[in-house]
């Protein structure tokens, strides 16, 4: 009786085992995000929009070339400071062309990263990343 009841439960426990691997509700099966930022606004004026974007480690940030181009993306302030990481995550290269993107995946420590576009920085076209933990 109870070899029995032991089949039975192993049998019901890995059923749903199977069922939740099967809905896609297994931890870890977190999906990761792409997060859009326009290169210059809908309006016409020379920023990031939205500024401030909140993401989360392994998600994607995809800028696209909008308006008043050419943009590029140069990260300077990153936590630790740590020159190679910005380096890595810039696209110093100009953006030329309407809707050209520039894709970047955040595996990065959590914190702030901010960044310019290099021709339009004295017109305030800075924004900001922050990488949640």
């Amino acid at each position: 009786m109870f070899k029995t009841l032991v089949s039975r439960f192993k049998v019901v426990a890995l059923m749903a085992v199977l069922i939740l691997g099967i809905l896609g509700l297994t931890p870890g099966a977190a999906k990761a995000d792409t997060v859009e930022v326009l290169m210059g606004s809908k309006k016409g004026s020379l920023v990031f929009e939205p500024a401030t974007v909140t993401i989360k480690a392994g998600d994607t940030i995809k800028w696209v070339n909008n308006i008043a181009y050419p943009h590029n993306v140069v990260f300077d302030k990153v936590p630790g400071n740590d020159k190679t990481l910005a380096s890595e995550l810039s696209h110093k290269g100009l953006l030329n062309a309407p809707k050209q993107t520039y894709e970047k995946t955040f595996d990065v420590p959590a914190g702030e990263y901010t960044y310019y576009c290099t021709p339009h920085r004295g017109a305030g076209m800075v924004g900001k990343i922050v990488v949640e933990g």
